[in-house]
């Protein structure tokens, strides 16, 4: 879980992910994950409306707030961290949000082929 030796897809040091809404499995900003990370929550992904609306019908409401949890509620454009067997399930359903590579932990290549990962890049546009 060390930021410093954690690394991402692309073989380089980790990223932060977001921290506004904060992110992450362990509330660090970071898709760090360990053995109680169930769900293994290391994609780090751009929502959209189609992907939020996916995984509310997959049982999993990310778009109403849990204040008891701390949870704001996620919006089409905020990154999150995901768990990689629903990001892949959204994949093969034409839903998967956009991935940000450099903050997607390299954890998630042994659920998600990195060719398709690249197939959902999220490039943030230039001013």
């Amino acid at each position: 879980m060390n930021s410093k030796t954690a690394k991402n897809v692309l073989g380089t040091a980790l990223k932060s992910c977001c921290t506004d809404p904060i992110t992450g499995y362990f509330r660090d900003g970071f898709c760090h994950t360990n053995a109680s990370d169930i769900g293994t929550h290391v994609v780090c992904a751009r929502m959209t409306t189609a992907f939020l609306a996916f995984s509310k019908s997959k049982g999993n409401d990310l778009s109403t707030p849990v204040p008891a949890y701390n949870f704001p509620g996620l919006q089409p454009g905020d990154k999150w961290c995901l768990c990689a067997m629903r990001w892949k399930e959204a994949m093969i359903a034409g839903v998967a949000p956009p991935v940000v590579m450099e903050s997607t932990n390299i954890k998630a290549l042994e659920y998600i082929d990195l060719v398709d990962l690249k197939k959902h890049v999220w490039v943030e546009a230039a001013n």
